[in-house]
């Protein structure tokens, strides 16, 4: 819904329910009630009735007396508040407050913007007339703020202070000898999710309204494009633009790693993981001396010489049992096994200090393909998009050096 509208129902659904013993989503159930017939009281037939519920603890709207509805959609029986009159009342004054003090910052801040020409060096000689002509389209909100006096424009609205009261109603006698049921008392939580009337027992526990849900969008800070755009539709969970980075670059993750000892060489193997649907290559490279961003390794890491070729991901290739494999004549020294879009691969790393944990860090330079990005025609004549190199920086934790 339209963001005012949503302001003015408070941010919440007139239609959706949660639980108020759970929180859960409430479901509307229907039921057959025996009804008397309109002509003959004396007969009955069979009437369809409908009734909140929740499919989580099974709690109903029975439960508190609410009457069952003849319809699937309308108004449930709400509570009344008592001091709803005075709760408006308070929020109608502090916005006529704010009003005020809005006023007042305004005619300070034009007093100082103005003190080069005196007001009435103005009216005395027309330059007032003589500056609004010139400026047709300027602002008054600030000017016309000046002439607001109390209870000129709108009637000052007066609230009475809230008495102190002495004297208490007195607990039961009871109270402390009663035995407790839990099942009849509500929680702190359940409480303070209904400030209004902060229910003591289960049975004035009502409905609340279900708080309405957004979907955020993401834009790039550079260039201001929408990495991900949800769909207006609020049940759809899918992205109109998808440019997300973790869409576009290899995933590496540790998949198993050995005992890990100081000055001794230890192979660590790791999975590469391409997200898109093209081949790419991948080259693991090793932070060079003096690197800014290699300031937290501790050991020492020997990466494969050779490019690494990930194939393309292809969501139905795990049911196609016509799809040939595919023979990128892997070295069993460097790739330990290929399935699909993922690849294997060995690392050798030495921990350089005797204690503490093992961090190993290299460089890993992958293609990128933007489709996304308008396809610019090449000279041969056919459309091809442009291939751009990238280099990221991967650190691992391995784990703590063993004795």
């Amino acid at each position: 819904m339209p963001s005012a509208e949503a302001k003015l129902k408070k941010n919440r659904c007139a239609n959706c329910f949660d639980c108020p013993c759970c929180m859960h989503t409430l479901s509307t159930r229907a039921t057959s009630i025996p009804a008397p017939l309109p002509d003959d009281p004396a007969k009955t037939t069979m009437k369809k009735a409908y009734y909140l519920a929740c499919g989580f603890c099974r709690w109903t709207s029975r439960d508190v007396g609410m009457a069952d509805k003849s319809v699937a959609s309308g108004g449930w029986q709400e509570p009344e508040n008592p001091h709803t009159q005075r709760i408006n009342k308070l929020v109608e004054y502090y916005q006529q407050l704010a009003q005020k003090e809005k006023i007042e910052r305004d005619r300070k801040k034009l007093v100082r913007r103005r003190n080069y020409m005196p007001l009435a060096f103005s009216d005395k000689y027309g330059l007032g007339t003589r500056l609004q002509r010139q400026r047709p389209g300027a602002p008054i909100s600030a000017l016309a703020g000046l002439s607001l006096k109390e209870g000129e424009d709108q009637k000052e609205i007066k609230i009475e202070p809230a008495d102190a009261v002495e004297e208490v109603e007195p607990l039961p006698e009871d109270y402390y000898t009663r035995p407790i049921n839990l099942t009849e008392v509500t929680t702190l939580r359940q409480r303070l999710l209904q400030p209004d009337f902060q229910p003591i027992c289960a049975s004035q526990l009502y409905p609340r309204h279900k708080h309405l849900l957004i979907k955020r969008s993401l834009r790039c800070r550079k260039c201001e494009h929408n990495l991900s755009k949800p769909e207006f539709n609020p049940t759809s969970i899918k992205f109109k633009i998808q440019l997300v980075a973790v869409n576009y670059i290899p995933e590496v993750r540790i998949m198993s790693i050995p005992n890990l000892r100081y000055m001794k060489e230890s192979q660590v193997l790791l999975t590469l993981t391409n997200p898109v649907e093209n081949i790419t290559h991948v080259t693991l490279l090793e932070c060079e001396e003096g690197d800014p961003d290699n300031i937290n390794s501790t050991a020492k890491v020997a990466v494969p010489p050779k490019e690494l070729i990930l194939a393309g991901k292809d969501a139905a290739a795990e049911y196609d049992e016509l799809a040939e494999p595919q023979d990128f004549q892997d070295d069993p020294d460097v790739i330990a096994f290929r399935k699909a879009n993922k690849v294997g691969v060995f690392i050798k790393v030495t921990p350089q200090k005797e204690e503490g944990e093992v961090t190993v860090s290299f460089k890993m330079k992958h293609e990128f393909k933007n489709l996304a990005a308008p396809i610019r025609p090449s000279e041969e004549g056919d459309h091809t998009s442009e291939v751009i190199w990238l280099i990221h920086h991967v650190e691992l934790s391995l784990g703590p050096v063993l004795p």
